[in-house]
């Protein structure tokens, strides 16, 4: 199991949450995501590591941008 942190920007609620959790999900190999608005912290864990570039496309379909922490 891997474990890797985002910095995401712009997130402000619940919704924001669902919206970066729904596109992270989708991406291969992942088996869980954890989002916080408050924090601005996506922690996607997998059963391989996922390429940085995915999560951040992702990220950015929900409407939101991201840096690895």
């Amino acid at each position: 199991m891997t474990t890797t942190t985002f910095q995401v920007t712009g997130m402000t609620c619940e919704h924001c949450e669902r919206a970066v959790t729904e596109e992270v999900t989708s991406i291969a190999a992942v088996t869980g995501v954890g989002v916080s608005a408050a924090t601005g912290v996506l922690t996607v864990e997998s059963v391989s590591p996922v390429d940085d570039a995915a999560v951040l496309a992702a990220v950015e379909e929900a409407g939101y941008s991201a840096v690895r922490a």
